[in-house]
């Protein structure tokens, strides 16, 4: 009997460790034999790593001792008069459950190589880390790292202007030894945002996160955070929020930040 070809579910769960053992040495010895995959499978797996170390500061943290009280059993007396405290109670325990639930869900997706519910979990963080978590997930794909590639950065440029609501465009790093790779479109807080990623000859890349959800927020400094193994650098124009992001070394990405900066100041 043939053996079952190697799906992408096979794949996803050898990053994972959930394959069986027979079934591991199926993935192991197909990998082998196709290198593009391999690779693909590796940015799986750098992508796992990264987004934990992300959020595992998250993840530590304890359960807040008003949700716990709510998943607490009933009591086992109930007075008929206060039949409709006990319902609202009840229905507060149901909700606390969901919560405890997506909670464990994060939990659960962070140990996953799929990304389909970035739009989700970016929704509750702040910007430096939205950047970053964008950055894990797409700047290590191998064969779709960006929707629309820098060969059409006209097209590129016409489409994320218009669905922003406004002009943007890709700084040029071109003098400092990176290319525009290409862009795309992704999910903000309450609309979309905008990704150029760059790459240099070594294949390092770095990726620029603009949105513009940032019209009351008077913050304009120029500000550095470190998000697990990436390095951000981010700051407020108006409207505008940009954050670049890189896991290169500090100052390297700070003489790119500035580059941009004053590319953007004076667009």
């Amino acid at each position: 009997m043939s053996k079952p070809p190697i799906s992408e579910t096979d794949l996803h769960a050898y990053v994972d460790a959930q394959l069986p053992e027979g079934r591991w040495a199926e993935v192991a010895e197909h990998l082998a034999a196709h290198p593009e995959e391999a690779e693909r499978v590796q940015a799986y797996r750098s992508q796992k790593n990264a987004l934990r170390e992300l959020f595992s500061p998250l993840l530590d943290e304890a359960l807040p001792a008003t949700l716990r009280q709510l998943a607490e059993a009933p009591p086992a007396a109930v007075d008929p008069k206060k039949g409709p405290i006990l319902a609202r109670w009840s229905l507060q325990r149901i909700a606390a459950g969901i919560v405890i639930a997506m909670l464990g869900g994060v939990a659960g997706w962070l140990g996953h190589g799929q990304y389909q519910a970035v739009d989700r979990l970016v929704q509750f963080t702040p910007l430096p880390r939205q950047a970053a978590v964008a950055h894990v997930v797409y700047s290590p794909d191998v064969k779709r790292p960006v929707e629309v590639t820098a060969d059409q950065e006209d097209q590129l440029v016409k489409w994320l202007s218009k669905r922003l609501g406004t002009p943007v465009r890709p700084p040029q790093l071109g003098a400092l030894g990176y290319e525009l790779i290409g862009g795309r479109l992704l999910p903000g807080n309450s609309g979309p945002v905008a990704q150029f990623m760059y790459q240099d000859a070594s294949g390092q890349r770095l990726t620029l996160y603009v949105t513009t959800e940032n019209a009351t927020n008077r913050d304009t400094g120029f500000r550095f955070a470190r998000e697990g193994q990436v390095n951000v650098f981010y700051w407020i124009d108006g409207k505008f929020g940009y954050a670049l992001s890189a896991s290169i070394d500090k100052g390297e990405l700070a003489r790119v930040a500035t580059a941009v900066y004053d590319q953007l100041e004076h667009k």
